[in-house]
This record gives C-alpha cells, sequence and structure tokens, in this order.
C-alpha cells in the first residue's frame, strides 16, 4: 500500500530566485497537504549526512556544497499516493527533460540546481520526513 506522505525540499538556487511562493503554490494546485514545514539552512554536516547515499557518486562533494549554501525549505506533503504523484508533479532531474508545467521544468536552472527534491520511495520519504522534522512538528 503506498504511503499518503512524501518529502520535498525547495532547494538553495529556487529560494535565492524567489520561487518559494510560486513553488507551493504548483504544489497545493497538485493537491498536496502541507503537513509540516520550515525555512532552514543545511550544514554541510547535515548536508552530507541528507545524501549520504550518494557518498560514492562523482557529484556528491558538489551536491553537499550546493545544499549548504543557503536556506531551504523543507516540508512534508500529504495526499493519497504521495511519493509518485509528487514525483510526476515535479517532473525529470534534468530540467531539459521535464515535462511541460512540472516544477523543475518551470523553476530549475540546470541538472544540478533542478529546484527541489522529491522522495523516491515510500520508506524515504518516512526517513526523510523523520531527518527533517520531529513527530511534534508533523500535523495531519
Amino acid at each position: 500500500m503506498a504511503s499518503n506522505i512524501t518529502f520535498t525540499m525547495i532547494k538553495p538556487g529556487a529560494v535565492r530566485n524567489g520561487h518559494i511562493g510560486a513553488i507551493l503554490n504548483e504544489i497545493n494546485k497538485g493537491g498536496f497537504k502541507i503537513v509540516a514545514m520550515k525555512y532552514t539552512k543545511l550544514s554541510a554536516e547535515k548536508a552530507g549526512e541528507f545524501y549520504a547515499v550518494h557518498k560514492e557518486r562523482p557529484f556528491y562533494g558538489e551536491l553537499v556544497e550546493f545544499m549548504s549554501s543557503g536556506p531551504i525549505v523543507a516540508a512534508v506533503l500529504q495526499k493519497d499516493n504521495a511519493v509518485e504523484d509528487f514525483r510526476t508533479l515535479i517532473g525529470a532531474t534534468n530540467p531539459a527533460d521535464a515535462a511541460e508545467g512540472t516544477i523543475r521544468q518551470l523553476f530549475a536552472t540546470s541538472i544540478g540546481e533542478n529546484a527541489v527534491h522529491g522522495s523516491d520511495s515510500d520508506e524515504n520519504a518516512q526517513i526523510e520526513a523523520n531527518f527533517h522534522f520531529a513527530g511534534t512538528e508533523m500535523f495531519s
């Protein structure tokens, strides 16, 4: 059975470019309920911990540097089939390949600065939500 939550971050580039409100609007129009949200900044250590799955990949250092370069908006979203529906809403990792009208097609500037993170599985959605939020900070 699919989970009804997913986790997202509006990444530093999209925050710097003033897209927080527009991205949140797209999330709301997509039928998602925001059950937790915070404006915060990841330290390099925390960004490295969050993206540890990519530690052996050649882009890991650049990813950690970018994700700790400025504020982010972290959020837990609720909807039936949340992970799959959100992945559809945000579009392909590479904005050049993202479908018309998706968040990454609209707001990303490159594959590295692709505007938003979205959980890739129900299991990771729960792990990522718990990484950023205490249970007392999530409201359904």
